[in-house]
């Protein structure tokens, strides 16, 4: 166990004719707390899709926990009563993939936790992705100019915590930085079978991040994702970041074979 203490300023979507693939999902991710580790790339290797490679920052593999709010949520431009509005916290990494069309930067979710059962159900079935559905709660106090945000969520019998307290005033994205890195992936990339991949892609415009003061993740990483990520209980996170969100839009999936 590990205990430590709305506006876009600049559009980067992902480019190419795929910009014409069909939308299925739009919403409005806001307050997006991200905890990032520094991992061996091998030990992410058994979920890494085919066609994808681990995605560096200055020779560092990242894993990220990232705690975030759902926002008007809409499926194929509908929303459906009692799911528009919900929080998600999941652990994730980074990857690259080589096309003819150029480099696409993405995310492999190890696993993703909502509390609405439905969204588990349509997720794991269109997508192949590895949602859990538990309990979650959220809280969200701006005061003095400053923004505490707290995500929790009860599984293996305990509630888990991650909470930043930051600055209200949000800061560009310096480009080439950290923070860039880990908020700028537009692709997310599934492992469906040895040479099957599932690939879609998530829209949004630059974020802003508002500067950390205070920290808390209060995480039992081996309860949450497995033997293999208990490593994290004893790691202390290589930051923190909090970003404002955006609205965004996830396109349909498609199935890549290698």
């Amino acid at each position: 166990m590990t205990s430590h203490s709305d506006s876009s300023l600049k559009s980067s979507t992902a480019p190419g004719p795929e910009k014409d693939s069909l939308i299925f999902l739009t919403a409005q991710w806001k307050w997006l707390v991200m905890v990032n580790y520094i991992c061996n790339p091998e030990h992410l290797k058994p979920w890494l899709p085919a066609g994808t490679e681990i995605d560096c920052w200055n020779n560092n593999c990242y894993l990220s926990l990232v705690g975030f709010q759902f926002h008007d949520t809409r499926v194929k431009g509908f929303s459906f009563p009692l799911h528009q509005n919900f929080e998600e916290i999941n652990l994730r990494f980074y990857v690259r993939r080589e096309t003819a069309a150029g480099l696409k930067k993405g995310v492999v979710f190890i696993r993703e936790f909502v509390p609405k059962p439905m969204i588990t159900m349509v997720a794991n079935w269109l997508y192949g992705e590895n949602y859990k559905t538990a309990a979650t709660r959220s809280r969200i106090l701006i005061e003095d100019e400053q923004v505490d945000v707290k995500y929790e969520w009860r599984t293996g019998g305990r509630w888990h915590q991650v909470m930043a307290s930051a600055a209200l005033e949000g800061k560009r994205i310096v480009n080439g930085s950290e923070e860039e890195f880990i908020t700028e992936h537009f692709w997310g990339y599934v492992k469906r079978r040895k040479n099957v991949t599932t690939e879609y892609r998530v829209d949004h415009p630059g974020w802003e991040i508002c500067p950390i003061k205070e920290t808390k993740v209060d995480v039992d990483f081996e309860k949450l994702y497995g033997k293999q990520f208990s490593f994290l209980n004893d790691q202390s996170p290589k930051s923190v970041f909090l970003a404002r969100g955006s609205a965004v839009s996830v396109c349909e999936g498609k199935r890549i074979r290698t």
